[in-house]
């Protein structure tokens, strides 16, 4: 079942200046930075009240943000949905016919579990949904 809005990655160039520059912004605070080498990114959250934003560093010329980035330049990337179980929407998904990028359920930050559905399945938007142990507070 999804549960509502998990949070918003938007891809950067320069991790440290839109961290400083969102916190400047919001008055958000940085609740967590990882660097997740198999996805060759970086990212940082931040708690903006209630909301979450995530911040995405590609690492490589080969990371997807990289490849985003250069063809659409900075800026929102994907909503990310809160799901009881990624697994189980990802084949809730494709059984109803939906085209999807991720088949199985991966590892995202923070430990949790994502799978991405393709954006031409829905008006152009690239859907994450994600599964945490406990909710993000």
């Amino acid at each position: 079942m999804i549960a509502g809005l998990h949070h918003i990655g938007i891809a950067v160039t320069d991790l440290d200046a839109a961290v400083k520059l969102w916190i400047q912004l919001t008055g958000g605070k940085l609740v967590h930075r990882e660097l997740l080498g198999e996805q060759l990114l970086e990212t940082a959250t931040l708690k903006i009240g209630e909301l979450h934003i995530e911040l995405l560093r590609p690492i490589s010329n080969e990371s997807p943000i990289a490849k985003f980035i250069e063809r659409r330049g900075p800026g929102i990337h994907h909503i990310a949905l809160q799901a009881d179980s990624t697994q189980h929407e990802l084949d809730r998904l494709k059984a109803g016919g939906i085209k999807l990028i991720d088949q199985t359920a991966r590892l995202g930050s923070e430990g949790t579990q994502i799978g991405f559905i393709h954006p031409r399945a829905i008006e152009g938007v690239l859907l994450e949904i994600v599964e945490t142990a406990e909710k993000k507070s």
